[in-house]
């Protein structure tokens, strides 16, 4: 049953707010960019954004992970959606007095990525904490990608509306409302810790323990630095897409929005697909097909020069980068030990999210010197080489995965 998970009351309130608040990020998400690059004109700078958005969860995503272990995830969670809506609130302010800077947006752009260091994996972690049967977890994890989706499908075509309507400022105020939905969502949810064990914890030492845990277990170990090429090469592609929207499509905001909504129908499809999986075993071989078939999608995408073919390929690439990005998810939190998810989660998340500002600076200045046609290319072709190495160590993988999968009662042999 592709919603099971939706039966947990505290997975309902999860899921219904979140559903409406993505929605209002993944408009920030959108008009920010563009802001920048109608102000400036700059390819490098849109890099040096996302660059500033990104960095802190790389540098902060492994103590964030000691802490989450540490203190409760729940009130974590909470406190983070309040200082984002501040943000979001901050930056529509800034706009709407007609006093806003790119240097403003780089700062509150950091701002945000302090916030998500401690938000993502804190987010991650406590999904656990929504459903109460193991063989369901899988389900709520690709539940929650088909609402991010169904949010990044809505949500950039709804800011290509408004932004040539009303401006960018509207963006960033609605996306401020929309955090009101998931902090009451949150506030309504009743869930159990076991009690504040924050005496017996050293932070350097647990650190070092989970980075020791993390890259010490091969499948972890293997799925993390994947995830991390795909992220460093492959997800860049969305900081040039204004540039290919107006320089090579020849359109404007809305052929923006377009494009990003086509990926979240990829990405959408994906998601419904690991949803109606009944467990996560043999997830992992489908990692290095998805991080084959992002590549591939970013290559051809590269070299169209058609709207129709552009929004039809972006499809593909929401397809691959969903099922790279939820199977590892999904993969990692049935074989990882409870009493390391937060720091894991915060190396996925570190991954994930953390090698993108890097990804990002990268594309905008080979975009500057080159073109941004083959800055994608090159990140395509990254990914294609990480799937067939990973296919490569698949079956010693394998060796480790499975007797966790037999423990957990996810496969009988």
């Amino acid at each position: 049953m592709v919603f099971r998970s939706l039966k947990y009351r505290n997975y309902q309130l999860y899921f219904s707010g979140q559903s409406l608040s993505l929605i209002g990020t993944w408009i920030q998400r959108i008009a920010t960019p563009w802001l920048v690059y109608r102000l400036t004109g700059s390819t490098f700078l849109l890099g040096v954004v996302g660059f500033a958005g990104q960095i802190p969860t790389f540098l902060l995503a492994p103590f964030a992970g000691v802490l989450i272990d540490r203190w409760n995830r729940y009130y974590i969670l909470i406190a983070t959606q309040i200082l984002a809506m501040l943000q979001a609130f901050a930056l529509a302010i800034l706009f709407f007095l007609g006093i806003i800077k790119v240097w403003e947006i780089i700062a509150l752009s950091i701002v945000l990525g302090l916030i998500n260091a401690f938000d993502s994996p804190t987010r991650q972690s406590l999904l656990v904490k929504l459903v109460d049967k193991k063989e369901d977890l899988g389900n709520a994890i690709a539940l929650n990608s088909t609402m991010v989706n169904g949010a990044r499908l809505i949500g950039p075509s709804v800011a290509g509306v408004l932004i040539a309507a009303t401006g960018e400022g509207t963006c960033f105020f609605i996306n401020g409302i929309s955090y009101f939905f998931v902090i009451i969502s949150l506030l309504f949810m009743k869930i159990h810790f076991p009690p504040d064990v924050r005496k017996k914890y050293n932070v350097f030492k647990s650190l070092r323990d989970g980075f020791s845990y993390t890259f010490g277990f091969m499948p972890i170990k293997s799925i993390i630095l994947l995830l991390a090429l795909v992220s460093l090469m492959g997800m860049p592609y969305t900081v040039l897409m204004p540039v290919f929207a107006k320089e090579i499509l020849h359109g404007g905001a809305h052929t923006f929005g377009f494009l990003m909504g086509a990926s979240g129908v990829g990405a959408l499809v994906g998601a419904f697909f690991l949803a109606s999986r009944k467990t996560a075993a043999g997830l992992e071989r489908l990692l290095p097909v998805a991080a084959i078939i992002f590549g591939v999608g970013l290559i051809s995408f590269a070299l169209s020069r058609h709207m129709a073919l552009s929004v039809m390929l972006m499809v593909v690439v929401g397809l691959g980068m969903m099922l790279q990005m939820a199977s590892s998810n999904t993969v990692i939190q049935t074989i990882v030990d409870e009493e390391m998810r937060g720091r894991v989660m915060s190396f996925y998340t570190m991954a994930f999210m953390g090698t993108a500002p890097i990804g990002s600076l990268f594309a905008g200045s080979v975009a500057s010197l080159l073109n941004v046609p083959i800055t994608i290319i090159i990140g395509g072709v990254a990914c294609i080489a990480g799937g067939i190495f990973f296919a490569s160590k698949l079956k010693k993988l394998e060796t480790f995965i499975k007797p966790i999968y037999m423990k957990l009662g996810l496969i009988s042999k």
